[in-house]
């Protein structure tokens, strides 16, 4: 969870971040989502261990999920919400410059440092927890006490339904965070480092922008790996909010591949059979 070596046929115009639901368009693709979830199934037969995600276009409200009860943990994933539930309370301008650098350091370079002193500055899980529901994540748990190495908010339990109405809160007016802070979060989520760019942007086609915080942790009971990705991606039309969550890996490296070949093939559903081709007409 620190740093790792490393159309539619006329697309509906989609809001700027933060934008607003629109009515779906009659030309978007209806999503075949009983074929998606079974290549989702055969992609997990694959790899093994468990998966679970979910998507929603912004833009014209076509939703997608996937094992939606399962809750597996977010790992570094929860760093968006801390500093989500630090501009509830504190805006962007009115931080310490402390504030402000731990905000960088946690989101762009994953710092688990600097995420234990922002999680401190919330109040710890209460916290982060009052912040959760006021954002709406009703399936979301953090174990209680404070910071040992990443078992407090690295083990937040989470649907990927929860982290798309998270992400989701980043992108639309109705959200309980203000338009400045909402940018600030996006802004630094479109620029983590380059080698931390993997994940649900594996779905995006060329020219589109993605803000995105992935996650990944190793279990010291079996050695398997969690690894997690979300955020929004937006182009040519459309604005999506994402989240792949997977667990019991062999690798890390194999937990990247399960997150991107499911991100690929879910964005590909929504885009319809011309996929990113469509994007360049």
């Amino acid at each position: 969870m620190s740093r790792v070596p490393a159309p539619l046929t006329r697309p509906v115009a989609a809001p700027e971040f933060p934008g607003a639901v629109i009515p779906r368009s009659r030309t978007s693709p209806r999503i075949r989502a009983g074929k998606l979830t079974r290549a989702l199934d055969r992609l997990r037969g694959r790899y093994g261990g468990r998966v679970t995600a979910a998507a929603q276009d912004l833009t014209t409200g076509r939703s997608y999920r996937y094992r939606s009860g399962l809750r597996l943990p977010t790992a570094s994933t929860s760093k968006v919400g801390i500093l989500m539930a630090l501009l509830l309370r504190t805006q962007w301008r009115d931080l310490a410059r402390a504030a402000k650098d731990d905000a960088e350091r946690m989101i762009r370079f994953s710092d688990n440092q600097a995420a234990d002193r922002l999680y401190e500055r919330i109040g710890l899980r209460g916290g982060l927890a009052g912040a959760n529901r006021r954002f709406g994540l009703t399936r979301t748990r953090t174990p209680a006490g404070r910071c040992v190495d990443l078992h407090c908010w690295g083990i937040t339990r989470t649907t990927a339904e929860d982290q798309v109405r998270l992400v989701k809160a980043l992108a639309v007016a109705a959200s309980p965070l203000a338009p400045r802070e909402r940018r600030h979060v996006i802004r630094l989520m479109e620029k983590v480092t380059p080698d931390q760019k993997w994940g649900i942007s594996a779905g995006a086609c060329e020219g589109d922008r993605v803000a995105l915080k992935n996650g990944w942790l190793r279990h010291v009971s079996n050695g398997r790996w969690a690894v997690a990705s979300a955020g929004l991606i937006r182009g040519h039309g459309h604005d999506y909010a994402v989240a792949v969550l997977t667990e019991d890996s062999a690798s890390m490296a194999a937990g990247i591949a399960r997150v991107e070949s499911a991100a690929r093939r879910i964005l590909a559903a929504f885009r319809g059979e011309r996929r990113c081709a469509a994007h360049d007409r």
